[in-house]
């Protein structure tokens, strides 16, 4: 369920594992797919990120997810990804759907998918220079 906040922010942030190789490729993937440039980026270990999540009452090791903050709520996991989604181009856009899908079954999917992630995508230097489409997206 979303919490509110009193964080004002135009657009979305999307916060992500900095380490996570296949969670950088998730960044990139919606940073092509985001034409309009609505969403924002930044890795959950930051300061940044640390006082963007404070508000809601979360911390980084808390939410172990990918975390949307839009229009003063925050979103986890599978919501998450799904409201993100609903922004993308399409046929992207049409995952969105999915959000008629009970929070518990799309979340446990969801976990299956982050319990792999490390071993299939491997870690990322996060020293790396972003790509052009997000260094100007970066919180």
């Amino acid at each position: 369920m979303p919490t509110t906040s009193t964080v004002p922010e135009r657009g979305g942030i999307v916060l992500f594992d900095g380490t996570c190789a296949f969670c950088e490729g998730v960044v990139r993937f919606i940073a092509r797919r985001d034409p309009a440039g609505y969403f924002r980026f930044g890795a959950s270990q930051t300061p940044e990120a640390a006082r963007l999540l404070a508000p809601f009452g979360l911390t980084r090791e808390v939410a172990r997810s990918v975390i949307l903050i839009e229009d003063g709520r925050c979103y986890l996991r599978s919501t998450a990804s799904l409201r993100i989604a609903r922004r993308l181009t399409r046929p992207w856009r049409w995952l969105a759907v999915g959000l008629v899908v009970p929070a518990p079954v799309r979340d446990a999917v969801y976990r299956a998918v982050a319990a792999v992630r490390h071993r299939r995508a491997g870690r990322s230097n996060a020293c790396e220079i972003p790509p052009p489409e997000i260094r100007d997206r970066l919180i």
